[in-house]
């Protein structure tokens, strides 16, 4: 009885050890809702405000400066008023802009209209743009915040600006939200290729049928890599940078954008790869 006494305190004392260490020793994923854009009041907005409102979207929610740096990955954007006509009058280019602010918006919303020389995907010769339009995946700008980048982008460079201050369409809502009285619930993800496609993750990556050439290479990424520093690649991308590449050039919102089971579900594709 003596002994069966001590195994039982024994296996107390062991489970409850576990449970304290898997609740307080192992970092927990806690899921969240995507970050919220930032709340727009335009009603009596100044346009200077407005270009601030720009900035802050070009060096935040837009993401552009992961490429747009002085790394060399993508094209600095502080020239672009004095390379307007040269890119216009260019034999590649397949676009219809004829100024600043239309050429500015069709660069944002269809990237391959015009690539500049030595800046398209590989293999492409130039024609296709790794950079995915403002409005897809994790970025996803709305009208509104397009033009406030673009009359940021006109007084960067020392152009007037000519975009008005737009206001955001209103969305009828959706019979889901109406009988709900409010936002419907994000589903998620159903899959791996479901995400990658989301969060633009093609746009620097080769990863799924995406080419891009801006990041590491995930295609083979699970033969040299183990769940733990994929996870961790994720959430904190600066813990750890590939060689040859800079902190700061990957978003570290994931933790906040996926479930713990959509982080593991990319977890295992890329586990897969390779």
């Amino acid at each position: 009885m003596a002994n069966f006494l001590k195994v039982m305190l024994f296996s107390a004392i062991t489970i409850g050890l576990f449970a304290g260490y898997s609740n307080f020793g192992i970092p927990q994923i806690k899921p969240a809702p995507p970050p919220q854009p930032e709340v727009l009041d335009l009603s009596s907005m100044t346009m200077d405000q407005y270009i601030a409102l720009g900035e802050r979207i070009y060096n935040g929610q837009g993401t552009c400066t992961l490429c747009h740096n002085e790394l060399g990955r993508a094209p600095m954007l502080d020239t672009m008023v004095a390379a307007l006509s040269s890119r216009l009058e260019d034999p590649g280019y397949q676009g219809q802009a004829n100024d600043l602010e239309s050429y500015l918006r069709e660069s944002m919303l269809e990237p391959s209209a015009f690539v500049v020389g030595g800046f398209g995907k590989a293999g492409t010769n130039d024609t296709e743009s790794p950079m995915p339009s403002v409005t897809s995946g994790s970025i996803g700008l709305g009208e509104a915040e397009t033009n406030a980048v673009i009359a940021y982008l006109q007084d960067w460079g020392g152009a007037d600006v000519t975009v008005e201050i737009a206001a955001p369409a209103e969305e009828e809502p959706s019979e889901e939200t109406a009988s709900s009285g409010g936002t419907p619930e994000r589903t998620g993800y159903d899959s791996a290729e479901e995400i990658v496609a989301a969060l633009s993750c093609g746009a620097c990556h080769k990863i799924a049928d995406q080419q891009g050439m801006l990041g590491p290479d995930l295609t083979t990424i699970g033969a040299s890599k183990d769940r733990e520093y994929l996870r961790r690649a994720l959430l904190d991308p600066n813990a750890d940078v590939a060689e040859g590449y800079m902190k700061g050039m990957m978003p570290p919102t994931y933790g906040d954008q996926l479930s713990a089971n959509e982080l593991e579900m990319l977890v295992d594709y890329m586990l897969g790869s390779g």
